[in-house]
């Protein structure tokens, strides 16, 4: 089974709580908008724990480093092989000015034709409602998990910092 760590930035406002939300990259995805945005996240390395992960994932997807304590939600399943680790953190960044990493990935599949993509094209912020509607199904529950403890008010230690990183490594 694969593990993954992923970090789910929430922010209040006078509106309500909103989630920070990546699209992903590529041509799969590039017409596909509910169901297909994603919390920062990817896999975790040999003997890493799962917060490092998560901060790592984050930094290379978003271009921003997080710094704080990070509540562990409840883990989920996404599929048959994966166990997503996910963590959830206050903090506040500007979508317009993230930066994502860019992987290599061939398409059409055995086409030989190689594309340098961004990991996510873009993310945003979104109210739980519209959040819902975005996020991929398997991930909704780590969405309803950080919500939860939002209304119980168990996230407010965990308030965290983001620096821009001076550069985003390229895959």
């Amino acid at each position: 089974m694969k593990h993954s760590a992923a970090l789910l930035l929430v922010r209040r406002r006078p509106t309500g709580v909103e989630f920070l939300l990546g699209h992903p990259g590529g041509p799969f995805w590039r017409r596909r908008d509910q169901g297909a945005w994603s919390v920062p996240k990817g896999l975790i390395r040999a003997g890493e724990p799962p917060l490092a992960a998560a901060f790592r994932e984050f930094s290379e997807e978003t271009g921003f480093l997080p710094v704080g304590r990070a509540l562990p939600l409840p883990p989920v399943r996404a599929g048959r092989d994966k166990m997503i680790h996910p963590f959830a953190l206050y903090g506040d960044l500007d979508p317009a000015a993230t930066v994502s990493n860019r992987l290599r990935l061939e398409w059409p599949q055995a086409s030989g034709r190689i594309w340098r993509l961004p990991e996510l094209d873009r993310v945003d912020w979104f109210s739980l409602p519209d959040a819902s509607q975005k996020i991929l199904l398997a991930q909704k529950p780590i969405l309803m998990a950080a919500a939860q403890a939002d209304h119980n008010e168990e996230l407010l230690p965990f308030q965290g910092r983001l620096s821009p990183l001076p550069s985003v490594g390229q895959a």
